[in-house]
């Protein structure tokens, strides 16, 4: 029997002794091979050339080069699956964010800091990642999304966003009708740029979305924010209670389940962080699908994209089996073609498209449940 090809892994910090740990901790791993450590960005890009490994794990704030400008250089010369392991700071996650919008696959917040003594206690977390982006789809050109100059934080307004064409103007029924409906956008590893992008394009009068994308707590909220300054609508981080509205994205928080629940004309969102977790994730797909399915019926659009295992699949057939409209993001454009796939296999995808042309699908099945007949093809 032919022995498994491990996965090879070259691990960055700028710390010794986090390098030696994070080593140790996958090498403890069957089928991982530490191959290389390096202490900054610059000697990353150079044993990134020289070993060819299969993974990276990636410190975040370095001296020389940091993790961000570490992943631009590797993306352009020597694409890698490049896991990032983040300071859960601010600025720590901003730069994170970055550096997934530049091509890094995933991430992982260190559990006390730059250096955290505790690493081992998210040993099994790192394996999990390191095997999952071992099977990540990574490209030599990462589309970038066009950013306006964020607004000042205390400000809260928005910069503007590029003209949207005339077939994608906003939904042309009033909010009482905005509000029979919904959308639902699922999504995993690889998932926050490509979230961002069909944000950023959709008109600013549209029914309430609902954002589940598999993430750390600490991080929902800044990725709400990131969203909310490139988008038409008011893109926010969900709370507990809280009445859902046209024109707004509701982003599930991390550690949470969302879920639905009609009181009179009315519908609210709840947060549970104590049913256990599902599919591994909390929050997950299949928890706020089949919510959805439940409070809109076939008033829903339902949005499937890349990422690890089969989340959403189940949730997602139950919209269908409602009436709704199931998209699914192809697997050419998927960095993991898992999710998409799962619901693409059950028969329930109505769409199957890049990223690019998902907004303009979104809106159409939009006006076709709410008898807008304002679309123009």
């Amino acid at each position: 029997m032919v022995p498994q090809k491990k996965i090879r892994v070259l691990v960055v910090d700028d710390s010794a002794f986090m390098r030696k740990v994070i080593s140790d901790i996958l090498n403890s791993d069957p089928e991982i091979e530490v191959v290389g450590t390096a202490k900054d960005g610059v000697e990353a890009v150079e044993l990134t050339q020289k070993l060819k490994p299969d993974v990276i794990t990636m410190d975040v704030e370095m001296p020389r080069m940091n993790g961000l400008e570490a992943v631009k250089k590797i993306m352009e010369i020597q694409p890698t699956p490049i896991v990032m392991l983040s300071a859960l700071t601010r600025e720590g996650s901003k730069t994170t964010f970055e550096a997934l919008e530049s091509g890094a696959v995933d991430f992982i917040p260190k559990p006390s800091g730059s250096i955290s003594l505790d690493i081992r206690k998210i040993g099994e977390e790192i394996i999990k990642k390191v095997k999952e982006a071992a099977k990540a789809k990574v490209v030599k050109k990462i589309p970038t999304i066009t950013k306006p100059k964020p607004a000042t934080e205390d400000t809260g307004i928005k910069a503007t966003t590029p003209q949207i064409s005339l077939a994608m103007e906003g939904l042309g029924v009033p909010d009482s009708k905005l509000k029979e409906m919904c959308v639902i956008i699922g999504s995993s590893t690889g998932g926050p740029p490509v979230v961002t992008e069909i944000i950023s394009k959709l008109p600013g009068r549209m029914p309430p979305i609902f954002v589940v994308q598999h993430m750390p707590q600490g991080f929902t909220k800044l990725f709400a924010e990131r969203m909310n300054q490139v988008s038409k609508l008011n893109v926010k981080e969900a709370e507990d209670g809280e009445r859902v509205m046209p024109g707004y994205v509701y982003v599930a928080p991390g550690d949470y389940h969302m879920l639905l629940r009609k009181r009179g004309d009315n519908v609210y969102i709840y947060l549970d962080d104590q049913m256990p977790k599902v599919n591994g994730t909390r929050p997950a797909v299949d928890i706020t699908a089949e919510a959805v399915a439940d409070v809109y019926g076939g008033k829903s659009v339902g949005v499937i994209l890349t990422g690890i295992g089969k989340d959403g699949a189940y949730g997602f057939k139950k919209i269908k089996e409602k009436g709704g409209k199931i998209i699914a993001q192809d697997g050419k454009t998927c960095v993991v073609f898992g999710m998409p796939k799962a619901v693409i296999d059950l028969g329930i995808a109505d769409l199957v498209l890049p990223p690019s042309e998902i907004p303009k699908a979104i809106v159409k099945f939009c006006k076709e449940i709410l008898g807008d007949n304002t679309w123009e093809t």
